[in-house]
């Protein structure tokens, strides 16, 4: 079965080539005009000053089309575009300090899954986070970020260490799912995944979680509880990969698209359905565009949220985090029959919890 690539190579005039997403073409034919209009007036002296202009406002007003009216399936592609900034940009950029803990003690160090200690703004903190890699040899040693039994039971060990020194944790999610591989399995994938959710509900710390690009399946959910859940704008949330839904149900990959529509996956879908609290802005054109940006509209967030959990008393949070959780999954839906025995009762609200 053919697999319908989304991204063709496009070498912009001014830059490395890098991959495009298809939606986002005429924005690179706009980004090139602009570019071979700034080398000729540079090498030739000829003033094109308005006309560069006017094609940058072109190109802001074009990008502020597309980008206000992306399908779920168009999300799933910029969520996962190769120049969105990954864990480790986060790290460099936004973590001083960092001191990175390796191992779960147990089977070996799991490097999908990078924890270490480290300080945000002025607040000290225990990062847990996803690691997709850059380079191809960086994707290939961290399953692209689809992380194995012994890198959840690793996260769990050093959150249970930010709690022995009260230390707030944040947790990075960005993953398409846990490690399918037989030997995950073996190991006790489904185990050590949900003993996580479990303990983390137990944490007496502060925690906050943010899905900076995918989050997959139970392999976001292993490190996805928290008193704070938020999500950058162009990521996506979901219980299965959009590819997964297919094949299931339609036993196609090309119905993917109809698929991340059904599964409501997108972070306004997830803020309308109560899964997150906040969506987190991206430049214009996405993360992708201005790596810089995302990460300091994420560093804010953590700072700001950091300093408003903080003023609960720990049993509090422990408690609101709990039932949190226990309303997710509950449906109100409507009936016109009247209920047996009540006749004049025309419409009655049902919720049912999953």
């Amino acid at each position: 079965m053919n697999q319908v690539n989304e991204f063709d190579m496009i070498v912009p005039v001014n830059a490395h080539p890098k991959s495009v997403l298809r939606f986002e073409k005429p924005l690179v034919e706009l980004e090139n005009q602009i570019a071979k209009l700034e080398r000729v007036q540079k090498e030739s002296r000829t003033d094109c000053t308005a006309e560069i202009q006017r094609l940058r406002n072109e190109l802001v007003k074009l990008t502020t089309e597309i980008y206000q009216s992306l399908s779920a399936w168009e999300v799933v592609q910029v969520a996962r575009h190769p120049g969105r900034p990954v864990l480790r940009d986060y790290v460099e950029l936004m973590v001083k300090n960092f001191c990175e803990l390796h191992g779960d003690r147990y089977f070996g160090n799991d490097r999908a899954i990078v924890t270490g200690l480290g300080r945000i703004g002025r607040e000290k903190v225990m990062v847990v986070g996803h690691n997709k890699g850059k380079t191809t040899h960086e994707k290939i040693a961290c399953n692209f970020g689809c992380a194995h039994p012994e890198g959840y039971r690793k996260a769990l060990q050093k959150m249970k260490m930010a709690e022995k020194f009260h230390l707030p944790i944040v947790c990075f999610i960005d993953t398409p799912g846990a490690y399918p591989g037989i030997g995950a399995e073996e190991r006790g994938q489904a185990r050590a995944i949900a003993l996580n959710i479990r303990e983390m509900f137990l944490l007496r710390v502060p925690i906050i979680g943010i899905v900076i690009g995918e989050g997959g399946s139970g392999g976001a959910l292993g490190i996805g509880v928290g008193d704070r859940m938020a999500a950058l704008q162009f990521s996506y949330y979901s219980v299965i990969s959009p590819e997964g839904c297919a094949a299931i149900l339609w036993k196609k990959a090309e119905k993917a698209a109809a698929a991340a529509e059904a599964l409501k996956l997108t972070s306004e879908d997830n803020l309308m359905l109560g899964m997150i609290e906040t969506i987190i802005p991206e430049p214009l054109g996405g993360a992708h565009r201005n790596p810089y940006e995302t990460i300091h509209n994420v560093e804010a967030y953590i700072i700001r949220t950091l300093r408003g959990l903080q003023r609960y008393k720990i049993e509090n949070l422990i408690e609101n985090r709990y039932k949190k959780y226990r309303r997710m999954g509950q449906i109100t839906y409507t009936t016109n029959e009247p209920e047996p025995g009540n006749p004049n009762d025309e419409q009655k609200q049902l919720l049912c919890p999953l």
